[in-house]
């Protein structure tokens, strides 16, 4: 893979964090664009349009969970994928952090390798899925849902969903009335680097429904979830 093309902000408010990530993100042959808060992250989402932004939680002036909020609002940001840097742990921070709209969630200390190999392959596989769907529209249930545009259409009114978002609407929608297990979203919408427990999967669906509406997407008790037609 050719990593020249891709561009990656790194935001962080400790500087030696910032310099040892992006010695090791160039001397892979990445672009990197940086921030040391969140406000300014904005800034620079807006005006780079990465492809990819490393966020750190805990920021003065502007928290990581608020300006990926934020950049999550702007269309063009959309599918920009986000993966949080944080030395948190606990749970309800890796919930908020899903539920601002982020993809992915890396604990600190980093280890260079792991987040190298993280980086590539969701990369590698975003890639790959959007040249497998660059045409491909779905229409079910009064729903058209466009993977080209990552827009989903509801009685004319277009809805951006964020990344993961669409893509479990997109997996769900593609087999109405499957029954689509916990691990099979998993293992289609997420990177196979990722470790990504029940509660994640349903936050999004909750999102998903709070979107939509409640009729498309059908929890089936103890198994998974199937979207209705």
């Amino acid at each position: 893979m050719d990593n020249s093309k891709y561009s990656i902000l790194l935001v962080d408010d400790e500087e030696d964090i910032i310099e040892f990530l992006s010695y090791n993100l160039k001397k892979e042959g990445y672009n990197v664009i940086t921030a040391n808060n969140g406000i300014k992250a904005i800034e620079k989402a807006k005006k780079h349009k990465p492809n990819l932004i490393l966020m750190d939680v805990m920021m003065p002036e502007m928290d990581g969970i608020g300006a990926v909020r934020e950049i999550r609002k702007v269309q063009e940001l959309d599918n920009i994928i986000i993966m949080f840097l944080t030395a948190r742990s606990e749970d309800y921070s890796q919930i908020a952090g899903f539920e601002s709209g982020a993809d992915d969630y890396v604990s600190k200390p980093i280890k260079p390798r792991v987040l190298l190999s993280r980086i590539s392959a969701i990369l590698r596989r975003t890639a790959d899925k959007e040249k497998l769907g660059q045409s491909s529209v779905l229409e079910v249930d009064g729903l058209i849902i466009n993977r080209e545009k990552f827009v989903v259409v509801k009685n004319g009114i277009e809805l951006m969903l964020p990344n993961k978002e669409f893509k479990i609407v997109y997996l769900l929608a593609s087999a109405p009335n499957k029954v689509f297990s916990r691990d099979e979203i998993f293992e289609n919408v997420w990177d196979e680097d990722v470790i990504v427990g029940d509660r994640t999967i349903d936050v999004h669906i909750r999102k998903i429904r709070e979107k939509l509406g409640n009729e498309y997407i059908r929890t089936v008790k103890r198994v998974g979830y199937k979207f209705n037609k």
